[in-house]
């Protein structure tokens, strides 16, 4: 593209997605950024801060106001409706996209309203007429959800059931128009699809439990997704004939707000209240006052249903989005989306819902410049038979070094090996006690190690021996809050850690411990730096065992190589 810049109104341009979405386009000088919205003041005071190589206007607009006015005095070629909440627009819905279409100028929104999006196809014969392209639900639901699923859907002949959720960072800045939109059906009735059929489910009430865990990464921990009222639900049987389930849900962070939530929506369910959107503005400062927990948010999407052979299979997508990165994902289409449009590649005329309308390539091209990964994990029944690392690792097995690999490529029988090894032992009381009952070796600078595993099933017993002093563990697969973790047993103790590849090592990151079956907090769990590496193409450890309590127990570093290699 050439010439003039490309002039943008992002409507809520300052807001909380208007202004990432500013950000990501702030370094491309083809753009010209109107940064709209019912302040002037904020937007200046935003533009002034913005930087970049693109140019910027602060503009007063008003989705209440005169529409066609407004946008006829800015003149943009691309409008870009981020301010929500669409699920409260009053009877005249589509003020915005009308008013486009009549002066010829192309929209897309971050609409998450159901009916919104859904209602959007009324205006395609008049988008087609004037030329311009309108696309709504350009967000995490519809248009990453869908491009997550289609490409879930080439390893599938049939799709029974999909689920999908969002796990939004309890510390993402979340907007009091998203508040709102929660707030209009939460406790009311909500149509879902089961068995089938056409249902009633109950917004934030109905839920599942799910754990968003990309291959190769830290997973989040298992959270209730609870039921939104999202586009997908009324988009997907359209899609996917044949459904006989869907369910779209959210895991609001912390627990305590999300019981809350539950909480008060029970209300409206049992008629005691009529609805919480007046609440709206005190659950806004409810979210940020309990804020805690950690820095990261994430979103799933899961089918399940026949491959192309005929045999039943579940595949999900996950992904993870780390510190304060989560909030650029619903924008990363309409970044995608504009770019293309730049380049001369414009969507087709028409207005229509974003789902489909992008691949996930497009989305994880713009992940790469945050810490935001995902990946994809299939289940089928004759893969439940394989070695524990590969179930826990999935796709991302294959990046692991060759040594590690062949070290956890187990079979039924196991594995024997041997090499030396520097034992550390801590000085603590307790950690003396605790080593003492664990059974692990006195500190050695130079012992002989001998590490023999057994598979039985999905578990594997693992036993080593230090210079003959041993200890033993018993390491298997997570299920429920702990899936996709490692569970290792050592006595009445569980230690659960994420298996997490990292260039020539692979990771042992701790994320709870059970004494008994019973979750004790995970600031005392022990733990430290664990790992498997690969140096000059033979197997080496490092494992660490302390705690705050105890200080160090034990650390140990060596290397192994199979008996009679």
């Amino acid at each position: 593209m050439s010439g003039a810049a490309l002039r943008i109104l992002i409507i809520g341009g300052y807001g909380t997605f208007g202004a990432r979405l500013s950000q990501l386009l702030c370094d491309d000088e083809r753009f010209c950024l109107l940064i709209g919205g019912r302040s002037l003041a904020k937007a200046v005071a935003f533009v002034s801060g913005l930087g970049g190589k693109a140019g910027k206007e602060p503009v007063e607009f008003d989705r209440n106001g005169d529409v066609y006015k407004q946008l006829s005095a800015v003149a943009p070629a691309v409008t870009v409706d981020a301010s929500g909440p669409f699920q409260t627009m009053g009877c005249d819905t589509y003020r915005v996209p009308r008013a486009c279409i009549s002066l010829g100028i192309d929209y897309a929104d971050l609409a998450d309203s159901r009916e919104f999006v859904r209602g959007i196809a009324e205006l395609d014969a008049e988008a087609r007429a004037a030329g311009v392209f309108v696309l709504s639900g350009l967000s995490s639901f519809p248009a990453l959800s869908f491009a997550a699923l289609d490409r879930l859907a080439q390893d599938f002949s049939r799709i029974d059931h999909v689920s999908s959720g969002i796990a939004p960072s309890p510390h993402a800045d979340i907007g009091p128009n998203v508040i709102r939109a929660i707030a209009s059906y939460a406790g009311k009735p909500v149509p879902v699809l089961r068995n089938g059929i056409s249902a009633t489910g109950l917004g934030l009430i109905e839920w599942h439990r799910v754990t968003v865990a990309p291959p190769g990464c830290i997973p989040l921990k298992s959270g209730r997704f609870r039921l939104v009222d999202a586009p997908d639900l009324d988009l997907l049987p359209q899609r996917f004939g044949g459904l006989s389930s869907i369910f779209t849900g959210a895991a609001t962070k912390p627990q305590s707000l999300q019981r809350l939530l539950a909480a008060t929506a029970q209300l409206v369910r049992l008629k005691l209240l009529p609805s919480l959107l007046p609440f709206a503005p005190l659950m806004h400062r409810a979210s940020k006052l309990l804020a805690s927990g950690e820095h990261r948010g994430g979103m799933f999407v899961r089918a399940s249903g026949s491959d192309r052979a005929g045999q039943p299979l579940e595949a999900s997508w996950h992904l993870v989005a780390e510190g304060d990165d989560g909030p650029f994902i619903p924008v990363t289409g309409l970044e995608a989306m504009i770019r293309k449009l730049a380049n001369g590649n414009r969507p087709a005329d028409g207005a229509r819902s974003a789902a489909g309308e992008f691949l996930l390539e497009e989305f994880e091209r713009c992940f790469e410049r945050f810490a935001i990964y995902s990946g994809t994990r299939h289940v089928r029944p004759g893969e439940v038979d394989l070695p524990l690392y590969r179930r826990l690792l999935g796709s991302a097995w294959e990046r692991l070094p060759r040594a590690i690999a062949a070290t956890h490529d187990t079979s039924e029988g196991g594995h024997r090996l041997s090499g030396r090894a520097r034992v550390e032992r801590g000085t603590g009381f307790l950690a003396s006690i605790i080593a003492a009952a664990v059974g692990f070796p006195k500190a050695q600078d130079d012992v002989a190690v001998r590490v023999c595993f057994t598979t039985k099933g999905r578990i594997e017993f693992w036993t080593r021996d230090f210079g003959g002093a041993e200890f033993r563990s018993v390491q298997l697969e997570g299920h429920g809050r702990d899936a996709h973790l490692l569970a290792e047993d050592f006595g009445p103790f569980r230690i659960l850690m994420a298996v997490v590849p990292d260039g020539a090592k692979l990771r042992f990151v701790v994320r709870g411990w059970r004494f008994f079956g019973i979750p004790l907090p995970l600031v005392l769990a022990p733990g430290g730096d664990i790992y498997e590496e690969e140096r000059e193409s033979r197997f080496h450890f490092h494992g660490e065992v302390g705690g705050p309590l105890t200080g160090l127990i034990v650390r140990y570093a060596g290397w192994l190589e199979e008996e009679g290699g």
